[in-house]
């Protein structure tokens, strides 16, 4: 299933997709049915009402507004390793995100009034929902703790990244952190989300492309590794790494100004569009 939190009212609505169309459940947030261990299948089933509203037009909310955490994986494809002039370690780089830097479908990405900063660059990637947390889960049993995946792009304001060894500034700004459309639900997927195309366009040009097959350290690796660490809790998104093709990198640099378009695809789950604006300092 596909699911969408999307405005209504004035108040934040879930509700499935179908087809041209959303079915809505109600405005209990994926977050808190999540939290409460309830299967999201069997929830639609139970909760859809008769209200339909189309598609197009709404006023989209990231799938998770407020996730527990939002847990981002860096240098995790080969040639993005080798691109960004690093060698490849064999652990995951590991930073987190924060929900005020998150942004919907649709909604404006914001390239940052700070003055030292020549803009703000892409960064295609699959991010992870968790239905279950816990700690020490093995890499046999992670795919069992996955609800589902959406798309993200980790808007980097580059300078920023880089001012410190610790990248964590860089990778919050806010309206920085796109998100969605859709969560869609881990039954629709290869297991792992293995074998999926994602793509990056930029302004209509392809940016960026790579199989998930790719990764250094696949979804269940994840998963396991992080949790060695840090009990991971139902609600939690792992973003799990961008390839090769980001503006930094180029010759000269492709950075994001304002009226740029940057799209997502992730084959099977979605496509994430966002129009780049200039902050407007109040």
């Amino acid at each position: 299933m596909r699911f969408v939190s999307f405005e209504k009212n004035g108040k934040a609505v879930l509700g499935i997709r179908d087809g041209e169309q959303v079915r809505v459940l109600g405005e209990e947030t994926l977050e808190s049915l999540l939290t409460r261990g309830v299967d999201l299948c069997a929830y639609a089933k139970d909760h859809a009402s008769d209200e339909k509203v189309a598609a197009n037009g709404l006023k989209l909310l990231p799938p998770l507004q407020r996730p527990p955490k939002i847990i981002c994986v860096g240098l995790n494809f080969a040639d993005h390793t080798s691109e960004s002039k690093y060698e490849q370690p064999d652990y995951p780089t590991l930073f987190f995100r924060v929900h005020t830097s998150l942004i919907a479908h649709e909604q404006p990405m914001v390239r940052p009034a700070v003055s030292d900063s020549e803009g703000l660059d892409y960064e295609g990637e699959i991010a992870v929902v968790l239905g279950k947390g816990g700690r020490h889960i093995t890499k046999d049993d992670a795919l069992s703790h996955v609800a589902g995946y959406s798309v993200f792009n980790d808007g980097s304001v580059r300078e920023y990244q880089f001012k410190t060894p610790q990248w964590t500034v860089g990778k919050n700004f806010d309206g920085t952190g796109a998100f969605g459309p859709d969560l869609v639900t881990a039954d629709e997927l290869p297991p792992g989300v293995k074998g999926l195309r994602l793509e990056t366009r930029l302004n209509g040009e392809v940016v960026q492309s790579a199989s998930t097959d790719e990764m250094v350290f696949d979804v269940p690796t994840l998963i396991s590794i992080i949790s060695e660490a840090i009990t991971l809790e139902a609600g939690d998104v792992i973003v799990s790494g961008t390839p090769s093709g980001i503006g930094w990198a180029r010759t000269p640099k492709l950075l994001m100004k304002a009226g740029d378009v940057c799209e997502i695809t992730v084959e099977k789950i979605g496509t994430l569009t966002n129009v780049i604006v200039d902050e407007v300092k109040g």
